[in-house]
C-alpha cells in the first residue's frame, strides 16, 4: 500500500494543476451527490408527506423541489464530465513520460546493457509495464473526490442521528480488513502475470525475428506449442488475478448494502418511538446507499494498486539502470581522414575476458584489415571503436583524444560503421541511405555509386522512392550490404568501419568497392574485417587476431611469410573456392551479381 500511494504521489506532483482541476471537478460531483441527499430528504418532508397528509401541497415547494433536484444534478453531471476528461488526461500523459523515459534510457544505456536484457523484455518495459503503473490514475480523482463526498456524508449522518451514522460507520473496520486481506493475496499474483507479460513478448519478438529458421526447418509445431505453453501460464495467471477481484469487488459493494439494512433496520425502531421523523430517516438511508459508490471507487483504485506496483517496479529498475556513458568536451578535427589509436584495451564479457592488451595504430588515409578466426574478438573490437561499449581498460584514441573524452555525437559525426548484420528500416531507398541527413538526391547517388548499389536501385520500379519492405526484404542480401554501405559513406565520415560487411557481395564487386574509397575524393581512413585474400591484399597494412590477442602486424605479404596462422586462415578460404569451382558446385562471380541484381 505504501508503494502504491508513494507511485500516486510522483503522478500527483507530476501533474499537480491538472490533477488538482480533475480532483476538485470529482469534489463537486461528490458534494453535489450528497446535496441530491438533502434536496430529496427536504423535497420528502416538504411537499411528498403534506401532500399525502394533507392531499396538497404548494406551488412554491414544488418548485424549490424541483429547482434543488435539477440545480443538483447539473452540477454533479459538470462535475462527472470534468473529472473523466481530466483523469484520462493525467493518466495518459504519465504513461507518455513513462514511455518516453524508458526509450531515452535505452538509447542512452551502453550496448553492454542491452546483451544482457532480452528485446522481449524491454518492449513490456516500455509498453505493458508503462501502462500498468499509472492504471489507477483513472479512478484516482474519482476516488479523491469521493472522499470529499464520504466525509460530508458522514458529517451529514452525524448532525442528522447520531445513533444511524453510529450504526453504519461499522462497516469501515470490514472494509480496512477486506482490502488487508485482498493486498495481500493479489500482490504476488499481479507481479507473477506482470512477469508472464514481458517473457509472452519475448518469445513472441524471437519467434518473429526467426520466422526464417522456424520455417526453414519446419519447427513451426514446436515455436507455436512453446508459444501456446506460455501464453496458456499468462491466461491461468491473470484468471487467478481475475479470481481474486471478482471475490474482492462483491463484498465490498454489499458491505455498504449490509449498512443500509442496519440502518433501516434500527430507524425504524427509532421512528416509531419519535426520536426521528420520516424525512430523516429517508436522508440517512440514502446516504448511506451513496456510501457504496465511494467505497467502489476507493476499491476500483485498491485493485489497482498492486499491478501499478509491479508495473512501476519494472519501468524504475530501467530508469535505475547503470552503465551510462560519459561525455568530455575535448573536439577533433572536422575534416580529412582521421588518425586512429587502440592502445593497451582489453575488453570481458561477464568476467570472460575477449580481448587482451590490444595494441596497433592506423594512420590517417591508411586502410587496415582486421583479420582472424571466429571468436578472435574482431566484432567487439569494432565496437570498441565507435564507442557502443569502453574498454575495460585500455584506450582507444580518434586524432589523438581519448574517444570518452569526445562530446556526445562527436564519434558519429566523425566515423562510421557497416555491420556484417545490415538493418534496413521499412523505407524507401532514399530514405535508408539518407536516415534523416539532410541531403540532395545527387549525394545520394554518389554515395550508390561508390557502394556500387547505383545500378540495381536504379533498374527498381521507382527508383530511389522504392520501398524496400520490412528489414530490406525485398532486397538481396549482398544488395542490403551496399545500401548500408551508401548510408555510412553518404556522411562522409572520416573513420569507416566495415565489420565483414561485403560478405554477401560477389568478390568482383566487393574489389571495385574498396577501390572506390582508397580512390575517393574525400578518402577516410579505413579499417575493414575481411576473410577474403583479395580483399585483405587491398589493405596497407593487415593486424592479426588470435584468442583476443595481437599475434601478428605487417603487409599481407609479410604475414604470409612469417605467420603460419595468418597464413593457414586466409588460404583456407581460396583453398574451398578453389575445390567447389573444381566440382562446379558454384557459379561464376559474374553470374552471381547477374543472379543477385535480378532477384530486386
Amino acid at each position: 500500500m505504501r508503494q502504491g500511494l508513494r507511485v500516486l504521489g510522483v503522478a500527483i506532483r507530476t501533474e499537480r494543476a491538472v490533477f488538482a482541476m480533475a480532483a476538485l471537478a470529482s469534489a463537486v460531483y461528490g458534494g453535489m451527490t450528497v446535496a441530491s441527499a438533502w434536496a430529496l430528504g427536504w423535497a420528502t418532508q416538504n411537499v411528498v408527506l403534506p401532500a399525502f397528509d394533507q392531499g396538497r401541497t404548494s406551488a412554491g415547494a414544488m418548485w424549490t423541489g424541483a429547482l434543488l433536484i435539477i440545480g443538483t444534478a447539473l452540477l454533479k453531471a459538470i462535475g462527472v464530465a470534468g473529472r473523466r476528461i481530466l483523469a484520462g488526461v493525467v493518466q495518459y500523459r504519465m504513461q507518455a513520460r513513462s514511455r518516453r523515459d524508458v526509450t531515452k534510457q535505452y538509447l542512452r544505456l551502453p550496448l553492454s546493457w542491452h546483451h544482457r536484457h532480452p528485446t522481449g523484455q524491454l518492449l513490456s518495459n516500455a509498453s505493458a509495464d508503462a501502462e500498468a503503473a499509472w492504471a489507477p490514475l483513472a479512478p484516482l480523482p474519482m476516488a479523491v473526490g469521493v472522499l470529499v463526498m464520504l466525509f460530508t456524508a458522514a458529517v451529514a449522518m452525524l448532525f442528522t442521528d447520531l445513533v444511524l451514522a453510529l450504526v453504519g460507520f461499522l462497516i469501515f473496520p470490514a472494509i480496512a480488513v477486506l482490502n488487508l486481506v485482498y493486498q495481500r493475496r493479489l500482490s504476488p499474483l499481479a507481479t507473477r502475470a506482470q512477469q508472464l507479460r514481458a517473457e509472452v513478448s519475448e518469445i513472441a519478438h524471437e519467434s518473429f525475428d526467426g520466422a526464417l529458421v522456424i520455417k526453414t526447418l519446419g519447427r513451426e509445431e514446436l515455436e507455436t506449442d512453446r508459444f501456446r505453453r506460455r501464453a496458456h501460464e499468462l491466461r491461468d495467471a491473470n484468471i487467478a488475478v481475475g479470481r481474486v477481484r471478482g471475490l474482492f469487488d462483491p463484498m465490498l459493494e454489499a458491505l455498504p448494502t449490509i449498512g443500509v439494512l442496519a440502518v433501516l433496520a434500527v430507524g425504524a425502531l427509532r421512528l416509531s418511538t419519535g426520536a426521528i421523523d420520516s424525512g430523516d430517516l429517508v436522508q440517512v438511508a440514502y446516504l448511506f446507499t451513496l456510501l457504496a459508490f465511494p467505497i467502489r471507487a476507493l476499491g476500483w483504485v485498491l485493485a489497482e494498486l498492486p499491478r501499478s506496483v509491479v508495473g512501476w517496479q519494472r519501468v524504475q529498475a530501467v530508469l535505475d539502470a547503470e552503465g551510462s556513458m560519459d561525455y568530455g568536451d575535448t573536439s577533433v578535427a572536422s575534416s580529412g581522414p582521421a588518425e586512429l589509436k587502440v592502445a593497451g584495451v582489453s575488453y570481458a564479457y561477464d568476467q570472460a575476458e575477449v580481448l587482451h592488451d590490444v595494441t596497433f595504430d592506423v594512420p590517417p588515409g591508411r586502410t587496415v584489415a582486421l583479420v582472424g578466426p571466429t571468436g578472435s574478438g574482431k566484432s567487439t573490437l569494432v565496437q570498441l571503436l565507435v564507442r557502443l561499449v569502453d574498454p575495460g581498460s585500455g584506450q582507444v584514441l580518434l586524432d589523438g583524444v581519448d574517444v570518452r573524452d569526445l562530446p556526445y555525437g562527436a564519434i558519429a559525426g566523425s566515423a562510421a560503421l557497416v555491420p556484417q548484420q545490415t538493418f534496413l528500416f521499412d523505407d524507401t531507398v532514399r530514405g535508408n541511405v539518407a536516415l534523416g541527413l539532410d541531403t540532395g538526391d545527387e549525394d545520394v547517388w554518389a554515395a550508390l555509386r561508390l557502394a556500387q548499389a547505383d545500378g540495381f536501385v536504379g533498374r527498381l520500379g521507382d527508383g530511389l522512392d522504392t520501398r524496400v519492405g520490412e528489414r530490406g526484404a525485398s532486397l538481396s542480401g549482398g544488395q542490403r550490404q551496399r545500401i548500408a554501405l551508401a548510408r555510412a559513406v553518404v556522411r562522409r565520415p572520416r573513420l569507416l568501419i566495415l565489420d565483414d560487411a561485403t560478405s554477401s557481395v560477389d568478390p568482383q564487386v566487393e574489389a571495385k568497392i574498396l577501390h572506390g574509397l582508397r580512390d575517393s575524393a574525400e578518402a577516410s581512413t579505413v579499417v575493414v574485417v575481411a576473410y577474403r585474400m583479395a580483399t585483405i591484399a587491398l589493405a596497407d597494412e593487415v593486424v592479426y587476431l588470435d584468442h583476443g590477442r595481437v599475434e601478428d602486424r605487417g603487409t599481407h605479404e609479410e604475414l604470409l611469410v612469417r605467420c603460419p596462422g595468418y597464413r593457414n586462415l586466409v588460404t583456407a578460404y581460396e583453398r574451398e573456392e578453389a575445390e567447389r569451382a573444381a566440382i562446379d558446385l558454384s557459379p561464376a562471380p559474374d553470374a552471381e551479381e547477374e543472379e543477385e541484381e535480378v532477384s530486386a
